[in-house]
């Protein structure tokens, strides 16, 4: 008899999807923990929650403010916090147990907490901002803002001195932005994050950070500071050209409370108030799009420290600040993650140093200067791409500048590193420096959203791992604040389509629930009062209409998101607005067919010799959002929307044959698009193998080739793998002519770029009014590398991976993948091998779940199950889909299948065909 396995672990603690959150303003909270053991069939039977305010009441096992008690239950995802009314900005801490299917209980886990914010409670003090402005609302020339084209304003320097005569027990900050800041005290910075508070609609909501900061307070005379730019709130944003800025206001507000608590009992606090002090310093302007300009002579050496003379300071003007709510950040900050070396460096025919940073980045650079004279000037100028003599390329920029300009004050060496604006680049060109510089003049900081990274992919083939890396890239420069469309031109905005169509790809490369989560916010904050969702989110500069699948991304998202993370609670919220979207959508279009009210219709956003008819699309679209409405429905208990959205359904898919379908399953336009978004939401009832017939042929009468655009992309590879063209999706996948992935690859594509044609060997640089080499959109195919390359997903349930569908799809030109994805649930690997006429198979399940595995096999096959010593739940081998299918407990497997392959998943010589 085997020896009972261990007791389960309890770990990944986490309060509203973030781990140890310092401001957390839900009254009800949402805990969410995950479990693993060793062995297999691994469950949590029930739980335990204790939560107290006092640390060591929770090491004990105790919770005053809340003990649940054992629970029956395998519920480890958003549990809702079930005890004493929580008290604003107050710190909880929190510990879990769990006892599995054997009755074992296991240890505690480790202690964790959050901290509520100021849940809804005024803050005291008032928001800060520049002293009064000139009669005619103009600031004066020497406040530098004519020093550039955009009258960008310089950085305003805050400052407040305050005093503490006792031992300090905690202190904390609480501080905000119309704009962006950066919190200092006593001369250090407060934290690393970067160009807080991030993007919102200011007039509805404005986030705010909380810092502990009682390491960095002393006795005797504080100084408390802050830097403020003007950021998203009234710099540059989008490309309306009459009204570039100022879409929220004129100039940033500051705003913050320091609390500090003593050690006797007692209380300071210092707030924002006229008794602060206000001086301009070294950032002649600064702006989130075009960059910077610092002037190092304009430094005022400890300004944020004690001891500093600020007589010559000004008291600062009050702000009228927002109507919108001061709410506690919702999503990971943003930071600097990593730093990029460069590779190279040479001389372009302008005189200019260019540097190569190897890797196409978003961020901002670090330059180190050495010996140059007082006033030098240093000009870095940030591209993406080179033209054929070797100078930067940015004639696709637009009208943004992406240069920072710094003057040295003469030291023997200098350093800066820009502060309010962030660059999307590969190369630096470096102007005005006389002999060649050394290579660490010039050093990356990527900068985005510190999202987890939950994934691995690696495969024999180096095309695919350099895809799977230009996705990853991608997503990294692109989630800042929001979801943005493209880094560094004058455009950076939340499509919504877009976003909607990576979002599965997006959710197994990083954890994005509180990232997303925090963006149908704005999503919903930008929807019309008769329900209309905007193609932009945050949507100023534009607002009118959301395009099909652009506005339907409202619909798309949350569903997508209970999926992924099993927040209910989150679909709940939503669900008005999503049914707000459908009542509008159903009010204008009663035959089923979607032709009005469509807005800016895009259709199928830069195909390629394609065009899908929009109407079409945007039917196809509507049929696919009320199947989403159904599944919302009936998990939140809605029966009888769950009956109505039903029928809309069986309504509109019947429109969309009438109008759009031949009796031999000829789709309109006979294009890839339209036959994947009809195969996608099951609209060819009884057709499907004609209409997959129609899809195959439209792609080899191409030469194997693709046409898709945004919209049809996405669903390319897994739509041909799901109906037995694995091959097919192989080939396209690996093909390096163009149109395809792998073109821009052998072109030396290091991101995903906006369009197939960003530049041709024959055509050179696409037109640049719309040519960005740092697009997520098309990069939607790394769902695909996930649920059929590697074979990691799900069922789509809800269950957030509960039950895991496991798919390795092998293909002509790879003969080995493996791969892991941290769900919310716990880690699933897939490793999977050719030997030979051997397939090697070899998953790990995490406890408390369930896995499907369909194994692509020849019915010839035979299937050894490694694992004698312990019982393997396996039940009984199904054949679907020409597949072998096995349910797995959770656990560690190793599969062996002899006698081949299933025909379509042969390994071929995919040059054969393309």
């Amino acid at each position: 008899m085997g020896e009972a396995p261990h007791a389960l672990c309890v770990s990944d603690l986490t309060c509203e999807s973030l781990q140890n959150p310092m401001a957390v303003d839900e009254r009800i909270p949402q805990l969410s923990w995950q479990v693993d053991g060793d062995g297999r069939d691994r469950w949590q039977c029930a739980y335990r929650i204790v939560v107290d305010t006092d640390r060591n009441v929770v090491k004990s096992g105790a919770g005053g403010e809340w003990d649940s008690g054992p629970v029956a239950s395998d519920a480890t995802l958003h549990v809702c916090y079930g005890g004493r009314l929580l008290r604003p900005r107050t710190r909880y801490w929190w510990s879990v147990e769990v006892w599995d299917e054997h009755g074992k209980k296991s240890t505690p886990s480790e202690i964790a907490w959050w901290e509520t914010g100021w849940m809804g409670e005024a803050w005291p003090g008032c928001w800060l901002t520049r002293p009064g402005r000139g009669p005619e609302g103009v600031t004066p020339p020497t406040d530098t803002v004519y020093d550039n084209e955009w009258q960008a304003l310089p950085v305003a320097h805050l400052r407040r001195s305050f005093f503490i005569e006792r031992p300090v027990q905690r202190a904390k900050l609480y501080a905000t932005a119309l704009g962006v800041y950066e919190p200092r005290l006593n001369g250090q910075r407060v934290s690393p994050d970067v160009l807080s508070p991030g993007w919102t609609d200011y007039h509805r909501r404005v986030e705010h950070q909380t810092y502990d900061v009682t390491p960095l307070l002393q006795r005797g005379e504080n100084v408390i500071g802050a830097l403020l730019g003007e950021g998203w709130y009234s710099g540059y944003i989008g490309f309306l050209r009459k009204r570039p800025a100022q879409h929220y206001g004129n100039e940033p507000q500051f705003r913050a409370v320091l609390d500090i608590e003593l050690d006797d009992g007692g209380w300071l606090r210092v707030v924002t108030d006229p008794e602060w002090r206000f001086a301009l310093g070294p950032h002649v302007f600064s702006d989130l799009l075009h960059g910077e300009r610092y002037d190092a002579r304009l430094e005022q050496e400890g300004w944020d420290r004690a001891g500093f003379d600020d007589s010559a300071w000004v008291r600062p003007g009050v702000g009228r600040g927002s109507k919108g709510a001061i709410e506690a950040a919702r999503a990971p900050p943003i930071r600097v993650t990593r730093t990029l070396s460069a590779k190279t460096v040479h001389r372009a025919p302008d005189g200019s140093w260019v540097f190569d940073l190897g890797q196409n980045m978003v961020g901002r650079v670090r330059l180190t200067v050495r010996n140059l004279a007082r006033g030098a000037l240093v000009r870095m100028q940030h591209a993406e791409a080179l033209n054929e003599d070797g100078s930067v390329y940015v004639a696709n920029l637009r009208s943004t500048r992406q240069e920072d300009a710094y003057v040295a004050r003469g030291a023997s060496e200098e350093i800066y590193e820009p502060t309010f604006t962030v660059h999307g680049f590969r190369f630096v060109a470096v102007r005005d420096l006389q002999s060649k510089p050394e290579l660490d003049t010039i050093v990356g900081k990527v900068i985005h959203n510190e999202l987890p990274e939950t994934s691995s992919f690696e495969c024999s083939s180096a095309l695919l791992n350099q895809l799977h890396a230009n996705i990853v890239w991608g997503q990294r420069g692109n989630f800042l604040a929001v979801p943005t469309d493209c880094p560094q031109r004058d455009e950076r905005m939340g499509w919504t389509a877009d976003a909607q169509l990576f979002a599965r790809t997006a959710a197994y490369n990083m954890d994005i629930a509180a990232f997303f989560g925090k963006w149908m916010i704005d999503i919903r904050d930008a929807q019309s009062a008769d329900g209309v969702f905007q193609n932009i989110a945050p949507c100023a500069p534009f607002s009118g209409g959301g395009a099909p699948a652009w506005g339907d991304a409202g619909v798309i998202l949350p569903v997508l998101l209970f999926e992924f993370y099993g927040d209910k609670r989150l679909l709940r919220r939503c669900y008005p607005s999503m049914r707000a979207w459908m009542s509008y959508i159903e009010r204008h279009n009663p035959s089923g067919v979607r032709d009005c009210e469509l807005f800016h219709n895009f259709g199928d956003w830069l195909s390629i010799d394609a065009e899908t008819p929009k109407t079409l699309l945007a039917t196809a679209y509507y049929a696919w959002q009320a199947k989403l409405m159904q599944k919302a429905a009936i998990a939140l208990g809605l029966a009888e929307d769950a009956v109505w959205f039903d029928s809309l359904y069986a309504k509109v898919r019947t429109a969309f044959n009438e109008a759009f379908v031949t009796e031999d399953g000829m789709v309109e336009g006979d294009t890839q698009t339209g036959y994947l978004l009809a195969l996608f939401v099951d609209l060819l009832p009884g057709r499907q193998d004609q209409g997959v017939a129609h899809l195959v042929r439209n792609i080899e009468s191409r030469g194997v080739r693709l046409s898709t655009g945004f919209i049809g992309v996405r669903h390319l590879c897994p739509i041909l793998t799901e109906y037995g063209h694995g091959d097919l999706a192989y080939r396209l996948a690996l093909s390096e002519s163009f149109p395809s992935w792998g073109y821009s690859i052998r072109h030396g594509a290091t991101t995903i770029w906006e369009r197939w044609d960003g530049w041709t060997p024959e055509v050179g640089f696409q037109s640049p009014k719309m040519n960005s080499f740092n697009h997520f959109a098309l990069g939607s195919i790394g769902e695909w590398l996930f649920e059929y390359v590697v074979g990691i997903g799900d069922d789509r349930s809800g269950d957030a991976f509960k039950r895991i569908r496991l798919r390795p799809t092998p293909g002509p030109g790879i003969d080995w993948c493996r791969g892991s994805y941290r769900s919310a649930r716990g880690l699933i690997e897939s490793h999977w091998r050719i030997e030979g006429e051997d397939f090697i198979y070899e998953c790990l399940v995490p406890a408390n779940t369930m896995a499907t595995l369909e194994l692509p096999v020849a019915d010839t096959a035979r299937v050894g199950i490694d694992g004698a010593v312990v019982k393997v739940p396996v039940a009984q081998p199904q054949r679907h889909h020409g597949r072998t299918a096995l349910e797995l407990g959770s656990g560690r497997y190793r599969i062996h299948v002899t006698g081949g392959l299933a025909p379509c998943q042969q390994p071929q010589d995919p040059t054969t065909s393309a």
